[in-house]
């Protein structure tokens, strides 16, 4: 669900002001949502690795230091600022998470500075940077098949912002102002309060849609099982309370599909002899598709 539909054909300058409940999934949906491509700033110590460093910035992710991962490398997020300036003198479209940690919780956490920094440096230059509060809620965090809020507050500009202060003051108010709409965007709920989430996420389904999809549901769960149980527990071996599992559980799904469907498009022409099997290719997604619409949903 979504309450400003219009904002994703939006043109820059823009920066998305964003909570981050969900490691890189967050970004993954604000990119697919939006027409233009939006360009992601994520935790630095990921840009270690030289191969690791060369896919990131190639998915348009640039690294953003915090303090735990060295002081010597802070110096780097003045680089990563000026390429989001560039970015944004396009009229491109930045996202940022605010709260500068990824948790699997139903709460906004106190805004880091970073947001209002990489804003106030912009309108310093004469970037008519317009920031964008959005709150992204989930129905669940270990579970396949999702329920999305995704709610946008109102444009904070240059304009708004208080201008006969020193930095700190005005950093100050610029973050009040954000977390005051987050505050509004984001889902408060306890991690144990299922009847709360339910009621919250929970989209009702049509009895005629229940009959007609009982079938298709109930063949793409044993259809997919051989994927999704055997990878789904493995992970919860190898990342056991992790903030990162469900993000990786979809991140490796999402890769592993296509060669998953034509391993059963080549199983189906080995015991069919006919090009019948293509079919696959449709009824499959369907059948996943079915099973999603009638699952529990919390």
């Amino acid at each position: 669900m979504v309450n400003k539909r219009a904002l994703f054909k939006s043109n820059g300058p823009i920066l998305i002001a964003a909570n981050h409940p969900n490691s890189f999934l967050d970004a993954v949906i604000f990119a697919t949502l939006f027409n233009k491509p939006v360009y992601s700033l994520a935790r630095g110590d990921a840009f270690a690795n030289k191969y690791h460093n060369k896919i990131l910035r190639a998915t348009k992710i640039l690294p953003v230091f915090r303090i735990s991962e060295g002081a010597h490398n802070l110096g780097q997020n003045y680089t990563t600022f000026d390429a989001c300036k560039e970015i944004f003198r396009q009229n491109g479209i930045v996202l940022i998470f605010s709260e500068g940690l990824c948790v699997n919780e139903w709460h906004l956490r106190p805004l880091k500075k970073g947001t209002a920094r990489l804003a106030l440096s912009c309108w310093q230059d004469g970037i008519p940077l317009k920031v964008l509060p959005a709150g992204i809620n989930y129905n669940a965090f270990c579970s396949f098949g999702k329920n999305i809020q995704l709610n946008f507050g109102e444009f904070i500009t240059q304009q708004e912002m208080i201008t006969e202060a020193n930095f700190g003051q005005i950093v100050t108010s610029f973050n009040q102002n954000l977390q005051q709409q987050l505050g509004q965007l984001v889902v408060e709920l306890d991690k144990n309060d299922t009847a709360g989430i339910e009621k919250q996420f929970t989209v009702s389904v049509s009895p005629f849609k229940k009959i007609a999809l009982f079938l298709p549901a109930i063949l793409g769960w044993v259809l997919h099982f051989p994927l999704y149980i055997p990878l789904k527990k493995y992970l919860q071996k190898k990342m056991p309370r992790s903030d990162h599992y469900d993000s990786v559980l979809i991140g490796i799904l999402f890769l592993s599909y296509p060669f998953y469907l034509l391993l059963i498009f080549f199983i189906c022409m080995l015991l069919t002899h006919s090009w019948w099997a293509v079919c696959c290719f449709i009824a499959l997604p369907f059948t996943a598709w079915s099973y999603l619409q009638l699952k529990k949903q919390v």
